[in-house]
Formats: structure tokens, C-alpha cells, sequence
């Protein structure tokens, strides 16, 4: 029982401190060991066994295949080829901003390098269109989220591992998700481009201009077709395909495009690898503090805390989400995803909710966290691009957390939704 509570103290107060995520799981780990009389080898020992997983693999070459898409020029087209449907409209850019951060999540399988790529285009171009700074910065925030929502998703390959589920099927799973969210975005971004007196982009809509921008985009569209169409046709595995979005992407921005040069290149590398390793580092901390939760026996007394609110599975999935919301503000969407999924899915699968569909509760949730402070990483690489302080996009992302948190209510109410595409 010691333990337990060195475990729990010395991570609040290390969280409290503003020790990075991962370093505040590993001293806790090491204090509670200590204090439990377990050898001090067993953090070294889990952190490397963590990371000996083939489609772990798939989480490196996702963020370096994403970098090199931001940089070689699959943005900028596919952005082009979006607004050849939408220019037209009052809501013209902001849709083309939703639309095209979801074809680029198709082939990028990350949040954060969403918000980067079709971001730093879009927001100026929105700005110059008459929405507000903030405003413009926040749809780029909030249609970023679809990185990790649209397959193929760094989260829900964790969560798959995590807690042994199929990774084709909790990929096939994020499309009815996503569609909801892309229909609440939309209609959101279309109320707030007439209260802002937004101009459209004086195009009427012209099948030969999606025809011409389609051409030029022809090689940025393949990426998705390629990446998920051989991972559902069983060519090639997830962690296979994320090598093969690797390749491609280089391929395609260095000689086909020519955007991303020799002298690029370093940078690129250097960026995603940091990235990456960061993401690795809390998988190896976080899955010992995993351990210890089940070494304790924490689960099973949460489990029991948890069934005894409710033996309805729809109000523990509402007190759930409830929870993740809270949670996403204060924690990473990796660490909640490898701490929290094995500990709360066995108590709810006896009650019959379906594996695949609790992760997408999980995923969507932890991803709303990516846009509220003080851990919303959506917001910081806005503010970054926009160059807006943080304070004011908290205050203009507020429509857009609401309007993610409607379309959650609807995910979580109809596992449908979930299910629509897994066998």
C-alpha cells in the first residue's frame, strides 16, 4: 500500500512541478519501486521490452513520413485541389481547411504535423479573407485533431497494442467518426464565416479547375489510396505501410514535386526524430507505470469503484468521456492512451462494450484534450504559426472544444458509428 501511495504523490507532484510527462512516469516508477522493495532493473527492463514490438516501428516512420510530406509540397496541393469544390462558398476557406486536414491525416497519422502543414497555408489565407486571426488559427487547430481520428493514427496504433486489438480494425473504425466530426465542423465554421462577414474567394465553382487541380494534386491523392488501401487489402501490414508512406513521400517531394531538397533534408530528419523519440520515450515509461498499476492490483480496485457508479455500459462509457476530457487537459493523448486503456477496457468488456469501439471513445477524447490548455498541442503549434498568444486562442477555440465534445456525445451514444466499416 506504500508503494501505491508513492506512486500516486510522486506523480502529482511531479506533473505539478512541470516535469516533462515522461520523466514524471519514470520517477515515480523508480520511487515506487524503491519503496516496495522491487529491483530498480525492472524500469529498465519493461522500457526496453516496450519497445521491441513490430508495429511500434510504425510510430517513427509515421512522424518521419509526415515531416516529409509538410515539406515537400503534398500540402499546398492538396489544399488546391480542396478549394476548387469550396471556393465558391462564404465558408470557402475555412471548409477547405477541414477537408484538407483530413486528406492530409490520411497519409500523415499525426496531429500536431497536420496543424503545421495545412495551417501555415491556411491560416494566412483566411485572415486575408476576413475572418479573425484567432478564428482562422482555430479551425486550422481543430481540423488538425482529424490526424489522429482519420487512419492512419499514431493513438490508435497504441491503443491496439496495448490492449491487443486489431490495428486494421480500430484503423477501419476512424472513418464514421471522422465523418461525423467533419459534418459538425463544417456546419460550425459555416455559422461563424457569416457572423464574421467572411468574403468568399470570387470563383464560381468550374469542373475544369477540379479537373486541373485534381491533376496537380494526383500524386498527393495516391498517398491515401496507396497507405490504407494495401494495409485493408492484406498487401502489407500497418507498420509495413508506414515505411512504404516513407518512401513514397520522399519519392514524391524530392523528384516528383521538388520540394524537398538535399539541404532540407537534415532538418527534416533531425525534427521527426526528436519528435519520435519523444514519443518513444513516454511508450517506455509509461508501459512500466502500466506495470505497476497491474502489479498493485490499482485496476481491480478501479474496476470495482467504477462498476459500482453503474452497471449500465452507456452511463460508464458518458462517465468515461466525462473523465477523458478532463484528463486530455492536464495529460499527453499517448500516455493516456497506454496508461488508462489497459486499465479501464476489461471492466468494460464483461459488460458488452466492444473493444474497437471504446478505443475510438478513447482516442477522440484524448485528442479534444490536444485543444484545451495547458496541454493542448494543437493550440501551441497554432499559436506558433499564427503567432497569436496562447490567451487568445483559448478563448477562440472555446465554439470549437464544444462543438468536438457534440460530436463526441453522438460517437460514444451510437457505437454504429464506430462499427460502421469493421467486419
Amino acid at each position: 500500500m506504500e508503494a501505491v501511495w508513492v506512486l500516486a504523490i510522486s506523480l502529482f507532484i511531479t506533473l505539478l512541478l512541470g516535469i516533462p510527462i515522461a520523466f514524471a512516469l519514470g520517477i515515480s516508477v523508480l520511487l515506487s519501486l524503491w519503496a516496495g522493495g522491487v529491483p530498480l532493473t525492472f524500469l529498465g527492463q519493461l522500457s526496453f521490452t516496450s519497445l521491441d514490438s513490430f508495429p511500434i516501428l510504425a510510430i517513427p516512420l509515421f512522424i518521419l513520413s509526415g515531416a516529409l510530406m509538410e515539406t515537400g509540397g503534398i500540402s499546398q496541393r492538396l489544399i488546391d485541389f480542396v478549394q476548387s469544390f469550396t471556393g465558391h462558398l462564404r465558408s470557402g476557406l475555412g471548409v477547405a481547411t477541414v477537408l484538407a486536414c483530413s486528406i492530409f491525416a490520411a497519409i500523415s497519422g499525426s496531429s500536431p504535423a497536420t496543424v503545421a502543414a495545412i495551417g501555415a497555408i491556411m491560416i494566412p489565407a483566411m485572415t486575408s479573407a476576413g475572418y479573425k486571426k484567432e478564428t482562422a488559427a482555430s479551425i486550422s487547430a481543430t481540423g488538425g485533431g482529424l490526424g489522429i481520428i482519420i487512419p492512419p493514427s499514431i493513438p490508435m496504433i497504441l491503443y491496439a497494442i496495448s490492449t491487443d486489438t486489431s490495428v486494421k480494425d480500430m484503423f477501419l473504425a476512424g472513418f464514421g467518426p471522422a465523418l461525423v466530426i467533419i459534418v459538425f465542423l463544417i456546419a460550425l465554421v459555416g455559422w461563424i464565416s457569416k457572423k464574421e462577414g467572411v468574403r468568399t474567394l470570387n470563383q464560381g465553382f468550374s469542373f475544369r479547375n477540379v479537373l486541373r487541380t485534381g491533376w496537380s494534386a494526383k500524386w498527393s491523392l495516391l498517398g491515401p489510396v496507396l497507405i490504407l488501401g494495401g494495409i485493408y487489402t492484406g498487401i502489407f501490414t500497418p507498420t509495413e505501410s508506414a515505411a512504404i508512406a516513407v518512401v513514397y513521400s520522399f519519392i514524391v517531394g524530392m523528384w516528383i514535386y521538388r520540394e524537398l531538397t538535399w539541404k532540407k533534408l537534415p532538418q527534416v530528419l533531425i525534427h521527426s526524430s526528436i519528435t519520435a523519440g519523444t514519443v518513444l520515450i513516454i511508450i517506455c515509461t509509461a508501459t512500466a507505470f502500466a506495470q505497476l498499476i497491474t502489479l498493485y492490483q490499482i485496476s481491480n480496485v478501479f474496476g470495482e469503484w467504477i462498476i459500482g457508479l453503474s452497471n449500465n455500459p452507456t452511463v460508464l462509457l458518458l462517465i468515461i468521456a466525462l473523465f477523458l476530457l478532463i484528463v486530455g487537459t492536464f495529460m499527453e493523448t499517448v500516455t493516456i492512451i497506454i496508461i488508462l486503456a489497459p486499465i479501464l477496457l476489461p471492466v468494460l468488456q464483461p459488460l458488452g462494450v466492444d473493444p474497437v469501439h471504446f478505443g475510438m471513445i478513447m482516442v477522440i477524447g484524448a485528442e479534444i484534450g490536444m485543444l484545451t490548455p495547458p496541454v493542448g498541442v494543437n493550440l501551441f503549434v497554432a499559436s506558433s504559426i499564427s503567432g497569436l498568444p496562447i490567451a487568445k486562442l483559448d478563448r477562440a477555440i472555446i465554439p470549437f472544444v464544444l462543438c468536438m465534445i457534440a460530436a463526441y456525445l453522438v460517437i460514444v451514444l451510437l457505437p454504429q458509428i464506430s462499427l460502421l466499416f469493421v467486419k
